[in-house]
């Protein structure tokens, strides 16, 4: 059994590549949202500097990006809030069953955030667009749900694979 995880193991760049990406997404929509944010208040007290009507809602498109996927990069590092009351009173048998279970639970909402998340990004998000970029459709406001759906999919399959690892392979600390 240790020689299929040795082998799986092999994937696990392609995760570390995954979350580095979506750190630097994360790190640049910051800087973004800092830099249109300075803009539009230097533009508001500063009369040379102009005062950009789509600066609000670029600024909240930034920040509704950063939330979901900062939301997916908590997974991998385990950073979500939970119950740890009872850990030490239950065996680690039963806490690594909970923690699967568990891990299905976020992984099936993973999938409800990709697909519900795409139906709305194509269906509502394609019919309107912002109000101050006319140009530019509302797609981008809805598709940081099912694009944070992958990023939790992603993790949470190695979650569950570090979980389900740890049944047949003690770690050595």
């Amino acid at each position: 059994m240790p020689e299929i995880f040795s082998r799986i193991d092999k994937i696990k760049p392609a995760y570390d590549m995954t979350y580095k990406f979506v750190l630097f997404l994360c790190k640049i929509l910051l800087v973004i949202d800092i830099l249109i944010t300075s803009f539009s208040v230097a533009g508001r007290y500063i009369s040379f500097i102009p005062d950009p009507s789509w600066s609000e809602e670029v600024v909240l498109t930034c920040m509704a990006y950063m939330a979901v996927l900062s939301a997916a990069l908590a997974i991998r590092r385990g950073a979500h809030i939970r119950m740890t009351a009872f850990d030490t009173y239950l065996p680690k048998k039963v806490l690594g069953v909970l923690d699967i279970i568990a891990d299905l639970g976020v992984l099936l909402l993973a999938i409800i955030m990709i697909v519900v998340g795409w139906n709305y990004a194509v269906g509502i998000g394609s019919k309107g667009t912002y109000v101050s970029m006319p140009f530019l459709s509302r797609f981008w406001m809805y598709f940081p749900v099912p694009l944070a759906g992958v990023a939790m999919f992603v993790f949470e399959l190695e979650s569950v694979y570090n979980h389900v690892k740890s049944f047949f392979i003690k770690e050595v600390k």
